[in-house]
């Protein structure tokens, strides 16, 4: 890979330069997994962030997984990423959420040591051999005068950073702006400032923006609290986010729950004039619709008499505690009457208040599927800079971001994963194809192919891509053989194992699972069809089934029990990537086709969708549309624009 030197007017004013072939802006979730996969694909990568002691932060909730963000992580670790391992390595409490319910909606959920987990995951970047840190804050990006293509940035000192790719990570930093009552502060979070500058140099582009916000709850003393009268809530002896083996088994720590009252409500009608959005000081458009403020919830759900919150510790060497569920930006005074109402925080005190950030964003349209601006070459986004909520989708991005850097540094095609394959390319298409009004959360109903894309089979799925693009070593390779021929073997043991009708065996089948009965010549595999009977009804009927690792009986059971079900979304995804075969190209002059509606034409320039899937999936376009772009696309009448030559 070579760095040529930059043309920028700018770069002649510069103190020092420094090259490489992949730069990072920031040191979050995504600016973690966007680094490490850029170096292990063997690009030399500077990652830049404001304070090298915050890399992996966890600015707000100190946890990892949950409903459809748990598919993500195991996602981002069976391609090579490494979240899955940090919070594999640093839990202090784990659980399987939604256990009742369909294998498509379980999740694994890990309550992490904030702590630790900052810590491990700077050592992962401390170790990678193509990667180096720089403590500084960026102000401008350097491009090309002529192509427009990025050639590196300049930092607030006017030291120039130079490299042909760029993944920008800023999380919540752009013109960061803290709102606690009617005070206000400029920062990214509490404690750090924001970052100035950069904003308008990514506008000066051609780019759009907008203005989102955020909230975190207050942080308590533990000490203060009197959990005797708290729900208590355990954690489980469920599996791991990584499906690397030797996974350590930490002692765990039990979490608490408490939950609103009257008096808290009340406390929140009669206040809620005092916030910063009610009055109008705030200029984001929006707030988190899926993780929104106490008081939004009090407003919104006028009917419900009380709300739960989670008393989750932060870590093992802190008495911190994380009150979640209360996220507030009413003021200060307001938010301590509000605490103490709650069960066992009458005499609780807070270490930090709760608050909300405001801050610039850049609609996720503008980028190809591949996370880079369509506009700019080399120039790529990952995370909150793209309109997204929540450390998983950041970490997700921030992995696809930096693949792609990497490969576009190297002169490779840029990697890309649909949305039938994963909840990564589910989420990366929603970004490029939808308008986000809001800040997006990954939630299991925006994957139509949520049965086919589970938690337990992402592996399965999506090692094989990694091992294609380089990522996937081979430590983790022979993991994942021996994984699948696991699987194989004892699908093939639970088909060619006979049970004979005998009454004791019918007498214990029918304790087991309510009154079943067994036909002669029955195989296991036919028993475990039947909805009542589960994988551990079996290694009672037969021993040899339970000498199988618990991971593997949970996607041996899935498969089995839901096989019909599987095979039909399978068909559905076939015909999906039928559709996505179907390219159309990126000229395409959509307001010269009189056929489409006004509202289709306007979207399908703004979008410029890479398929007809993607086209169909664009509010706006409706299927006669559609089926408008199929037939002049199969006649090669598309009309295009004409391609302008620079230089």
């Amino acid at each position: 890979m070579h760095t040529p030197l930059p043309t920028s007017s700018a770069y002649n004013q510069a103190i020092h330069t420094e090259k490489a072939d992949v730069l990072i802006v920031g040191g979050g979730h995504a600016g973690i997994e966007a680094a490490i996969a850029s170096a292990r694909l063997g690009a030399k990568t500077i990652l830049l962030t404001m304070n090298l002691d915050t890399i992996g932060q966890m600015s707000c909730n100190p946890s990892i997984g949950g409903p459809a963000k748990s598919q993500l992580v195991r996602e981002i670790d069976a391609l090579g990423g490494v979240m899955g391992e940090c919070a594999d390595a640093t839990y202090i409490q784990r659980r399987m959420l939604n256990t009742s319910k369909g294998p498509a909606v379980r999740a694994l959920r890990m309550q992490s040591d904030k702590a630790l987990y900052r810590d491990y995951a700077k050592k992962l970047i401390e170790a990678e051999p193509n990667l180096k840190l720089r403590q500084t804050t960026i102000s401008q990006l350097l491009t090309n005068p002529k192509t427009g293509a990025i050639e590196g940035v300049m930092d607030g000192l006017g030291v120039a950073y130079l490299a042909p790719a760029l993944v920008l990570t800023t999380g919540t930093f752009l013109n960061g702006r803290i709102w606690v009552g009617e005070k206000s502060f400029g920062g990214g979070r509490p404690g750090d400032p924001p970052a100035k500058g950069l904003t308008a140099s990514v506008m000066s582009l051609g780019l759009t923006t907008g203005r989102l916000k955020t909230g975190t709850p207050p942080r308590l003393d533990g000490r203060t609290i009197d959990y005797s009268g708290l729900d208590i809530q355990h954690g489980d002896d469920t599996s791991f986010f990584s499906f690397m083996p030797n996974r350590p088994q930490l002692d765990q720590i039990p979490c608490h729950i408490t939950r609103t009252t009257e008096i808290t409500h009340e406390l929140i009608r009669a206040n809620i004039h005092r916030s910063p959005m009610v009055q109008g000081l705030m200029t984001a458009d929006c707030g988190p619709r899926y993780c929104p403020s106490i008081e939004d919830k009090v407003m919104r759900f006028a009917d419900k008499d009380s709300h739960h919150l989670f008393v989750e510790p932060e870590g093992r060497s802190t008495y911190e505690v994380y009150l979640q569920g209360f996220s507030s930006c009413l003021p200060f005074e307001v938010q301590v009457e509000m605490l103490h109402s709650l069960p066992g925080m009458e005499r609780a005190e807070m270490l930090k208040p709760a608050c909300a950030v405001e801050y610039d964003y850049f609609p996720a349209y503008q980028l190809s599927a591949g996370m880079m601006v369509k506009k700019v070459a080399g120039l790529f986004f990952a995370g909150q800079i793209n309109g997204t909520s929540g450390y998983e989708e950041a970490a997700a991005q921030g992995l696809m971001a930096g693949i792609n850097a990497a490969r576009y540094a190297g002169g490779q095609p840029e990697f890309v994963l649909p949305r039938s394959s994963s909840y990564i390319g589910t989420l990366i298409d929603d970004l490029i194809t939808k308008e986000i009004l809001e800040p997006y959360r990954m939630l299991t109903s925006r994957s139509e192919y949520r049965l086919l894309l589970r938690q337990d089979n992402a592996d399965l799925r999506l090692t094989p891509y990694g091992r294609e693009i380089g990522l996937v070593k081979e430590d983790r390779w022979q993991a994942y053989q021996q994984r699948v021929s696991a699987i194989a073997t004892e699908k093939a043991r639970l088909a060619s194992v006979k049970l004979p009708a005998t009454d004791e065996i019918n007498a214990v089948l029918g304790n087991l699972a309510e009154g079943e009965q067994i036909k002669e010549g029955s195989t296991l595999l036919q028993l475990l069809r039947r909805p009542k009977v589960t994988y551990q009804a079996l290694s009672v009927l037969n021993a040899e089934t339970a000498l199988v690792a618990g991971d593997i009986a949970d996607i041996v059971e899935t498969e089995i029990k839901f096989e019909g079900y599987i095979e039909r979304q399978a068909r559905e995804n076939k015909r999906a990537v039928l559709s996505e075969k179907l390219k159309l190209p990126i000229n395409a002059d959509y307001y010269a086709i009189a056929q489409l509606s006004l509202e289709a034409r306007e979207k399908l320039s703004r979008f410029q969708p890479l398929d007809l899937a993607q086209a169909n999936r664009l509010s706006g376009v409706n299927p006669s549309d559609v089926q408008v772009l199929q037939v002049l696309l199969s006649a090669g009448k598309l009309p295009l624009k004409a391609v302008e030559i620079v230089g």
